[in-house]
């Protein structure tokens, strides 16, 4: 969808991603398009479902813009968050 995903990292409820992207997309469009693919990704390595049969991910999300804040510091930020796991679907 010529987007990249330039730092990637979340805790167990939530993720952050820097991504960089034309201004052709909307920022839904690639979001839907992120928890697709990931979904089927992780369904087809066969890692264990959400309890209670929710779905990987919320329907919602939250964007932010950073206008004029330096790369490495948003990238330093996304660093220091707790990685994502198995942990958070285990306790939905």
């Amino acid at each position: 969808m010529d987007f990249e995903i330039l730092e990637f990292n979340g805790e167990a409820d939530h993720v952050h991603a820097l991504i960089e992207y034309p201004p052709k997309l909307s920022i839904s469009q690639i979001l839907n398009a992120l928890k697709g693919v990931s979904s089927r990704h992780y369904g087809q390595a066969g890692l264990p479902k959400p309890k209670g049969n929710k779905a990987l991910w919320s329907p919602s999300y939250s964007a932010g813009s950073v206008g004029g804040a330096p790369l490495e510091i948003l990238k330093q930020y996304i660093q220091t968050q707790s990685r994502p796991g198995r942990a958070g679907l285990e306790s939905q």
